[in-house]
């Protein structure tokens, strides 16, 4: 990601969030988009990102109960619930630890460019592509064995007309809440 940014673009730090190379109250927003479940320590790094930055810290996450009820995970990868979802804090929890947080439903467009697993709700081909799933890290997460039978699954749903026969009805909707949440944390007004 750091070597497709425009040369002009403003300057990158690679850094662990859990001990950030900033000094506080260093720079006016944090963000984490799709990331807090990576992290080592979520508490340390929360209180990292309160640290270094002066107004606003936002933070989107998955709702892990609204994913699991999501088509994909809930048919093809129910293995990816319990163990690998724990690693998404609560958001009850993650609004706790930022000072005035709020958080909000971040519903994905049916036409949503990220490729990320969730926002692939009404386009389930994109699935059956290596590229697609490279790009998110669900994917990884599981053993092989697993990912190949999923997708075998899905392939067969596909091709003889369940997939749509169950959730062809989603196709209908311009967006859909797929567990997005997106968390404002306001430092300084």
């Amino acid at each position: 990601m750091i070597g497709q940014r425009p040369p002009e673009a403003a300057p990158v730090l690679q850094t662990s969030v859990e001990d950030l190379a900033l000094a506080g109250d260093s720079v006016d927003a944090a963000m984490a988009i799709l990331t807090v479940h990576h992290w080592r320590d979520v508490e340390a790094g929360l209180r990292q990102l309160v640290r270094v930055a002066r107004k606003r810290i936002v933070i989107a996450t998955m709702d892990v109960a609204t994913l699991a009820r999501l088509w994909i995970v809930a048919d093809y990868l129910p293995e990816f619930v319990g163990e690998h979802t724990a690693r998404f804090p609560p958001i009850s929890r993650l609004c706790e630890l930022l000072p005035n947080s709020t958080s909000e439903v971040l519903a994905v467009p049916r036409d949503c460019t990220d490729r990320f697993l969730a926002a692939l709700w009404a386009r389930p081909h994109a699935l059956l592509e290596p590229a697609t799933r490279a790009a998110t890290s669900p994917w990884y997460d599981l053993p092989a064995a697993t990912v190949d039978e999923a997708l075998a699954r899905l392939r067969n749903d596909l091709d003889d007309g369940t997939w749509h026969e169950r959730y062809g009805h989603l196709l209908e909707h311009a967006e859909l809440d797929v567990g997005l949440r997106l968390i404002t944390s306001t430092i300084a007004v």
